[in-house]
């Protein structure tokens, strides 16, 4: 076993020795390859008798080598903290995973270590390789509010070159993946279980269309492990280590949401929260963050500006490039003019019920708004 990551390999599949006490064992031993041959007594008094028992038992039986010819065969990609592609910002965190297992576009992977060198860029359109890496977390159950909100900041970071970070977990976390592929943007979803395992099994398009589209599907948590309550709150931490930021939508008072906020508050990113009806429930997240300090965002100019990013306004014409036919038909009126629901629909020859959606659609999109009049316009 020349190559180390055969040793982080091991580490990484032994349940027991998590990330700190493994950072225990490499001070101790200096390499990983030192600490993974010690003697079972010597890694005893570093990590306990019960643990360094379990880990001498596992050690006997695990094979690195054919556990890597698995994962290739599975199209699972493995990178060690000591990797140079390991994210710098994970690398910093106080308990870095071990091992990162990845599914999809590794070349989307080697933006990893270039995250930090972002921090002053100006952003990019998407497929530009951007390394604007930016969370959207919230609840399983939003509010209809809460799901235009989430689509509307996921498509408009993303059109502004950020690659959107979330869990995959039903509501929020899905809607933000959605909302970046609808405008073909990268999304990265980071799961408390195996990157072969899809939860929850309803999201096994989203899952696969993440990957097609160079997506990154990842865990710290060997493949076939299976899900386990607690390891969505060590997921969280990956969620904001990953990212410059992290937006809260909804979420009740003890939402996992308020989980990933903290972590980020200590890994000293920025929290942003969006304002929420106060007879809500799911403004208790969002509302407690920003009675703690958290950034009030109700465009994604405010979160740019909070990060001292220089946003190029995106063009009319590759706007428009990317509306179906009948929101065309929409686009194309209002550049003459602003106009009423009623008198859009009049032009396009539809119901009402069908301009409303269409606009709504295009509202969300953030392609136009309603001027004070009550006129739609083009959004500049």
């Amino acid at each position: 076993m020349e190559n180390n990551i055969c040793y982080y390999l091991g580490f990484s599949h032994c349940l027991g020795i998590g990330p700190i006490k493994f950072q225990a064992l490499i001070k101790y031993f200096g390499t990983v390859k030192n600490a993974y041959q010690a003697n079972i007594n010597k890694i005893q008094k570093i990590v306990g008798t019960k643990t360094g028992e379990k880990f001498s038992l596992f050690r006997a039986k695990f094979d690195p080598v054919k556990k890597l010819e698995e994962l290739k065969r599975k199209n699972i990609s493995v990178i060690s903290n000591a990797d140079n592609i390991y994210p710098q910002s994970l690398k910093n965190i106080s308990d870095p995973p071990i091992c990162l297992y990845i599914k999809g576009n590794i070349d989307t992977a080697t933006q990893f270590s270039n995250i930090e060198k972002a921090r002053h860029r100006v952003s990019r359109p998407p497929h530009s390789n951007s390394l604007i890496f930016f969370a959207i977390v919230g609840t399983r159950t939003p509010t209809p509010y809460g799901e235009q909100i989430t689509r509307k900041f996921s498509n408009e970071l993303t059109q502004a070159g950020f690659i959107i970070v979330s869990g995959m977990a039903m509501g929020i976390d899905t809607i933000a993946h959605k909302g970046c592929l609808e405008v073909n943007g990268k999304t990265i979803a980071v799961l408390g279980c195996g990157v072969d395992i899809i939860y929850p099994a309803s999201n096994v398009r989203l899952y696969q269309e993440i990957i097609e589209k160079e997506g990154l599907v990842i865990s710290e948590f060997p493949p076939g492990h299976m899900v386990l309550k607690g390891l969505f709150i060590a997921r969280n931490r990956i969620i904001s280590g990953l990212s410059k930021g992290v937006l809260i939508v909804e979420g009740l008072k003890d939402s996992g949401a308020l989980i990933t906020a903290r972590y980020a508050a200590e890994q000293g990113k920025d929290v942003f929260a969006t304002p929420a009806p106060i007879n809500s429930p799911f403004s208790q997240a969002p509302n407690l963050l920003l009675k703690q300090g958290a950034k009030l965002v109700t465009s994604v100019e405010d979160i740019t500006e909070e990060l001292g990013l220089k946003i190029l306004p995106k063009k009319k014409e590759e706007i428009y490039l990317q509306l179906n036919n009948e929101e065309k038909i929409i686009f194309e009126l209002l550049q003459k003019e602003p106009l009423m629901v009623d008198e859009i629909a009049i032009e396009t020859k539809q119901t009402i019920n069908e301009t409303l959606n269409l606009v709504s659609l295009l509202e969300i999109k953030g392609v136009i708004e309603k001027n004070s009049q009550g006129r739609y316009q083009i959004r500049l």
